[in-house]
């Protein structure tokens, strides 16, 4: 089978597109390479630089190309840049899901598995992990985009036109087993990220973005997920809809998170580095808590965390960090 991986060349889709790769399909990667990298694409897999606003183009791919099913990451992904350009957000994001599914419908291309977000619960402090039926409340226009998006699949859901699992992430981080990829854009926002290129010397210093949120040590929580981990997860949720499952919507995290603090004192105890640490002014937009229940991606879609170990998930970012700065 054939799968059209969009937002290939980024992050988690270029691990995920490498893990189908391993297990069999064949790829075709889509993407306008505006934040992937042409040499993250791996080899064995097709690429198509286009954009996923343009139904034309789609619609052309996926009837040239056969494909079998989608994995939908392209999207726009910066909290704080949502916050003062909601439009282009929407216009990425939504209407992005948008022109893909018209496009499906029109060939007839029937399952996709599409990148969500924990973004969509807004703020959720409490003694238990979130569940995928809890309540949504979106902080800011990137986790409304997203929302919208899974409506979108939902109604077309609805109407038989095709069957999607949505992919709720949590935080995602490090890099691949064999330290042959990793995220390579330079300036991502993610804080494990942020704090191994500090504990190399790329940055100066680590921002602290908030210390009075209603937390143990007052910096927020987020559940850390490797990438790996998280491309095995897409396997299983494409394999599940192409053997006839039905449509669906996943968490994805380990159940269990870690403060801005720790993660800091994780990364200067993988790095042996002890960088400064300015404390700064909360950022608009972000939770201050944010912790997946994963039981039900585990019961049904069998799934089995590996790497669930912040050591390994900072140590991970840190040798691949070291590795594309050439720093020993």
């Amino acid at each position: 089978m054939k799968i059209l991986v969009t937002g290939g060349a980024g992050y988690i889709g270029s691990h995920t597109a490498n893990r189908l790769l391993k297990n069999g399909f064949e790829v075709v990667v889509f993407d306008n390479l505006t934040t992937g990298f042409r040499e993250a694409v791996p080899k064995g897999a097709k690429f198509i630089q286009g954009d996923v606003r343009s139904e034309e183009h789609l619609t052309q791919v996926l009837r040239d190309e056969k494909i079998s099913a989608v994995i939908h990451f392209a999207a726009k992904l910066n909290v704080k840049e949502s916050t003062f350009k909601p439009l282009d957000y929407y216009e990425n994001n939504t209407a992005g899901v948008l022109a893909m599914a018209k496009a499906m419908q029109t060939v007839g291309v029937k399952h996709i598995v599409f990148s969500s977000t924990a973004a969509l619960f807004g703020d959720k402090v409490q003694d238990r992990g979130i569940v995928e039926d809890d309540p949504k409340s979106p902080l800011n226009p990137y986790g409304n985009s997203k929302l919208m998006s899974e409506y979108i699949l939902s109604d077309a859901a609805s109407t038989g036109a095709l069957t999607y699992c949505a992919l709720r992430y949590f935080n995602v981080a490090g890099a691949s087993d064999d330290g042959e990829n990793g995220q390579r854009t330079a300036d991502a926002f993610h804080l494990i990220h942020l704090g191994v290129q500090a504990a190399i010397g790329k940055r100066k210093q680590l921002q602290l973005f908030g210390n009075d949120y209603p937390t143990p040590d007052g910096t927020c929580i987020r559940d850390y997920i490797h990438v790996e981990d998280l491309a095995d997860i897409h396997l299983l949720a494409l394999k599940h809809l192409l053997a006839g499952g039905e449509s669906d919507y996943f968490n994805c995290g380990y159940g269990f998170g870690y403060s801005v603090k720790e993660v800091i004192k994780m990364i200067k105890t993988v790095s042996g580095a002890d960088f400064p640490v300015i404390e700064s002014e909360r950022r608009p937009g972000d939770a201050a808590s944010l912790v997946a229940d994963s039981a039900k991606l585990k019961s049904k879609l069998g799934w089995k965390p590996q790497r669930a170990d912040l050591n390994l998930i900072c140590k991970s970012a840190y040798q691949w960090e070291k590795r594309i700065s050439n720093v020993k």
